[in-house]
């Protein structure tokens, strides 16, 4: 089988796979490879069999990310959750993986990684599990009393009475004002988790390209923003990929009461499902959050091919101390740190 490049960003073949293949993701859209490419310089492409001209069948999106820091490599893709193969059936996965495995030892590159949500099934192709996560989605399709007797009474239902009581404002939209209020607040997590945030170009190139697809989400108390969220949508799958908020006021119950205008919205948008992303599997305090809003769960497993040790070099881990020291920086400095560090962690 011969395999073949495309450039997603102007080949108009991808738009139409990702418009009606149904494995595809919001991912998978141009919007957000054009993202990617504008904030971290990274060049996305696309592996199908179809040469050019001809109708596209099937592609793998990957992303090459070149740093001195934490090697080159090929990935599907940088700063995705998941990014599902979009084949015409699974027995297709071994010939990309063959072709995948050849570039890496032609190229010397440090490996390459696929983040497929349904699995690999080509472990005797040489990928190997690399890390794994829970993986949270929430069914919509039930009624909303249905779905509010099955959230967590303390977590939710109760701080969803506490947010109304307290007559908390709701904003949501792609103004230049929610972004002010939706970034400061992101920043003011990270650090709480003693994390460096995102770049934010990376935000004005995912509104730029995304369009509709995105919307931020904030709620006030007394025109002061607590909690934000920012959420990606394809077809009938809304995707949470951000929250946010501000832990002096974590009591008024701003998150359970953004979760549940996400809930509200995507029902009426026509959605049936919740992408909550995936969750490290020993981040107790984020995977009961989940589960008490009603999600399942499972395990979403990334797989590499290396052609020597395969370490974990494009996470940065870095020492519990270090972690404190990063939490301690100004904001200026921190948020410097990001735009320089995140482009090597893809």
């Amino acid at each position: 089988m011969k395999i073949y490049s495309l450039d997603p960003l102007v080949d108009s073949r991808w738009d139409e796979l990702v418009a009606r293949h149904p494995s595809a993701s919001v991912f998978h859209h141009r919007g957000w490879l054009e993202a990617l490419s504008r904030t971290y310089g990274y060049k996305p492409h696309v592996l199908t069999t179809a040469p050019a001209g001809e109708p596209l069948e099937n592609g793998i999106a990957v992303c090459r990310v070149s740093s001195l820091i934490t090697g080159t490599r090929s990935v599907s893709l940088p700063f995705s959750d998941h990014c599902e193969p979009l084949l015409e059936n699974l027995g297709q996965l071994s010939e990309f993986v063959n072709w995948l495995r050849a570039e890496c030892d032609l190229q010397k590159w440090r490996y390459v990684e696929l983040r497929p949500l349904l699995g690999a099934q080509s472990a005797d192709d040489g990928l190997q599990p690399s890390c794994s996560y829970w993986f949270h989605e929430l069914d919509i399709r039930p009624s909303l009393q249905q779905i509010f007797r099955r959230l967590h009474n303390n977590s939710f239902r109760r701080k969803l009475q506490r947010a109304e009581r307290e007559h908390l404002s709701y904003e949501a939209g792609r103004s230049e004002q929610l972004f002010d209020e939706f970034y400061p607040l992101l920043q003011k997590t990270r650090r709480r988790h003693q994390l460096f945030p995102p770049p934010r170009a990376w935000f004005r190139n995912l509104l730029g390209c995304l369009g509709d697809k995105l919307q931020i989400k904030v709620t006030r108390k007394n025109g002061v923003p607590i909690a934000a969220m920012l959420t990606l949508q394809h077809r009938s799958c809304v995707v949470y990929k951000y929250g946010c908020s501000d832990e002096r006021f974590h009591s008024l119950g701003g998150m359970p009461f953004l979760f549940w205008r996400l809930i509200e919205e995507s029902k009426a948008a026509g959605a049936d499902k919740i992408d909550l992303g995936r969750t490290d599997l020993n981040n107790e305090g984020l995977i009961a959050f989940k589960d008490r809003l009603g999600a399942s769960r499972k395990l979403l497993t990334y797989y590499r091919y290396a052609k020597g040790e395969m370490r974990d070099v494009s996470t940065l881990r870095v020492s519990q101390v270090a972690r404190q020291l990063f939490s301690l920086l100004p904001e200026g400095i921190s948020s410097a740190a990001g735009r320089v560090l995140y482009r090597h962690l893809g």
